[in-house]
């Protein structure tokens, strides 16, 4: 078992301990959906991939809380977005913009790229140093500032 599932684990105990009912459902639900995976695919999955489900759970509720907040229903965002804090616990420390450009113009000299063609090899090469530490969506639009 991953360590970061063990975490998981331990983390959804700790929260029955404790009462913490909203807790408990977000960490059993990122258990089920990691759980899921496992069934779907028949493996056992390692940090990387639990880092990436977690990191896809929490930009689906980041999602939803846009869309909420859009529909005039800030209460339901606001549950979103707390479900948001409690899978956060559980991702890597975020990155800097200054750490994020770092990495940026790193990739860029080792892929050597040179224009807007060149943004998938760039992204392939930042996506998993950044996966869990960062927005996708972030890293894409400011690839595409460095390469323009």
């Amino acid at each position: 078992m991953s360590p970061l599932k063990n975490s998981l684990t331990e983390a959804m105990r700790d929260a029955m301990r404790a009462k913490e009912k909203f807790r408990l459902g977000v960490i059993r639900m990122a258990l089920a959906e990691i759980k899921r995976v496992e069934v779907d695919e028949r493996v056992d999955i390692d940090d990387a991939r639990c880092l990436a489900i977690i990191d896809k759970m929490s930009k689906q509720r980041r999602d939803a809380a846009n869309q909420f907040v859009g529909g005039g229903r800030q209460d339901l965002a606001d549950n979103e977005l707390a479900e948001v804090e409690v899978l956060k616990e559980f991702l890597p420390a975020q990155l800097t913009e200054d750490e994020i450009i770092s990495l940026i113009d790193k990739a860029i000299t080792t892929t050597a790229a040179s224009g807007p063609q060149h943004m998938g090899q760039v992204m392939g090469q930042l996506k998993p140093q950044v996966q869990g530490r960062a927005d996708m969506q972030v890293i894409s639009r400011l690839v595409k500032e460095r390469l323009s």
